[in-house]
């Protein structure tokens, strides 16, 4: 299996950058792993939140196959703990799934399209986080997964 992350927009924060290179290297000695940025809307100022919605949905949809399995990162979404997301990544692999694809969002989330394709959605928090926040959150975690499943020493219960 693949896992890949779809994100909207460009990290323009070298901290957060820095953090995503760093979990990145470490989840792809479990894994294959990509992440893939979808560029920035252009000229948005004139363009309502809902629009801006609706042209990012489109370039996500583009992006995914349809075998893909799609998981929203939302903050509606199903909220696990480390544990229990380690037993959603292992459950994903012994599917025999060929590519699992979890999308961070723009600004203003996702639109009705994307949330028609998608096959879950999860949270990372019941507090709202930047779009850009979220990214190193998150590959943190898959890398916590794949520690939990080796049964190494990196999470502490």
């Amino acid at each position: 299996m693949q896992i890949k992350l779809l994100t909207v927009g460009k990290t323009d924060h070298p901290a957060i950058q820095q953090l995503v290179e760093e979990y990145t290297g470490r989840l792809t000695h479990y894994i294959r792993f990509e992440l893939e940025v979808i560029p920035d809307l252009k000229n948005t100022k004139s363009l309502s939140e809902l629009i801006q919605k609706e042209k990012e949905g489109d370039l996500i949809l583009k992006k995914i196959q349809s075998s893909d399995e799609l998981i929203l990162l939302d903050e509606r979404g199903k909220s696990f703990g480390s544990m229990e997301f380690s037993e959603l990544v292992q459950k994903k692999m012994n599917s025999g799934l060929k590519q699992l694809v979890f999308v961070i969002g723009g600004p203003y989330g996702f639109s009705e399209a994307v949330y028609q394709r998608a096959n879950a959605k999860i949270s990372i928090s019941k507090m709202t986080f930047s779009h850009q926040m979220i990214r190193p959150f998150f590959i943190e975690q898959l890398y916590r997964a794949f520690t939990i499943l080796r049964n190494e020493p990196y999470h502490h219960e």
